[in-house]
């Protein structure tokens, strides 16, 4: 491991994220619109993240470990309010899974994120998003089923009826109140108009 000091920072921020996230969804505070203070962890590990980048270029595995990298994805997982960021990431880690270890399932959900945000079909089905019978359903996808799931094997993920099963019993344990509909038309405007002020959209 060449960067110790870094390694340790970036698991703890990782932690603190999940910790937070944790939190505040036990106080019922998460899934009503962007909570201001889970968008500012995020933000302050982003721009953490951006500073060790330019020191060490992107933190794989061989840099920093293997818990320490995942914590670095996560970081930039969660970098919602960045889109030239998450793009940057996204083109560095492709750039550099030829001569590092980057774990390809990675790859898939920060690639599924950004084209859901950017409002293009995802290639991975890793990005779901709640029906009018507050069950989750994945975000549209680029090609049929089979062979997104064919795609999802190749990196090693489960299929997407498999997923799908899992997030339903997540939310069940969860237990998070579904939103009325015109909740969640509000929901959506707020999205759409947040989406626009940092950079994904722009009409």
């Amino acid at each position: 491991m060449l960067y110790p000091d870094i390694a340790r920072e970036l698991i703890e921020r990782g932690r603190h994220d999940l910790d937070v996230r944790q939190r505040l969804s036990a106080e019922g505070k998460l899934f009503r619109g962007y909570n201001p203070e889970m968008e500012e962890v995020h933000l302050d590990n982003a721009r953490r993240l951006q500073e060790i980048i330019a020191q060490t270029g992107w933190p794989a595995h061989e840099q920093v470990g293997e818990e320490a990298s995942q914590a670095a994805w996560l970081i930039v997982q969660h970098a919602i309010s960045l889109p030239s960021f998450m793009r940057s990431c996204l083109n560095l880690m492709k750039e550099q899974e030829k001569t590092r270890t980057i774990d390809p399932v990675n790859l898939a959900f920060l690639s599924d994120r950004i084209a859901m945000y950017e409002n293009r079909p995802q290639s991975y089905g890793t990005q779901f998003v709640g029906d009018e019978q507050g069950r989750q359903v994945s975000y549209q996808l680029k090609g049929s089923i089979d062979q997104v799931n064919q795609r999802r094997q190749k990196v090693g993920l489960n299929t997407i009826e498999e997923r799908v099963a899992e997030l339903t019993a997540q939310m069940n344990v969860e237990q998070e109140k579904q939103p009325t509909a015109d909740e969640r038309e509000l929901a959506l405007k707020e999205y759409d108009a947040w989406r626009r002020k940092v950079g994904w959209i722009f009409s």
